[in-house]
């Protein structure tokens, strides 16, 4: 009976903080934000040409590389890759609008939403 309990204990001793180990550690970062957008600026743009009045008029700033983040959409939270950049585009009048900065969203290769241009 003291066997038992002892090779009980031993048996409980090894695996048990084994079992906890493996439940704390977090999912990898590809499940959580999707695949790195090395592509990026090519989606943004393909996205530019449907949605600007003028999209050969846009003159693009890029101002910076994509980061890990979410926005939450129709109260849903999304994560993925956020790329910020700015355009200057002309308008339906043909003038142009001045910088614009805009923050849009990447997941798996496909631009999921885009902010509202914001005036600097």
């Amino acid at each position: 009976m003291m066997r038992r309990a002892l090779l009980l204990w031993f048996v409980l001793a090894l695996f048990v903080p084994r079992l906890a180990t493996a439940q704390a550690t977090p999912p990898p970062e590809s499940e959580i934000y999707g695949a790195f957008p090395d592509n990026y600026e090519q989606i943004i743009t393909a996205w530019l040409n449907t949605s600007l009045v003028d999209p050969a008029s846009a003159q693009v700033k890029w101002l910076g590389p994509p980061r890990q983040g979410s926005l939450t959409i129709k109260g849903q939270k999304i994560s993925g890759y956020l790329v910020d950049f700015s355009v200057n585009v002309r308008n339906v009048f043909g003038a142009y609008t001045g910088l614009q900065k805009h923050t849009a969203l990447i997941r798996d290769g496909k631009l999921v939403t885009a902010t509202a241009f914001v005036y600097r």
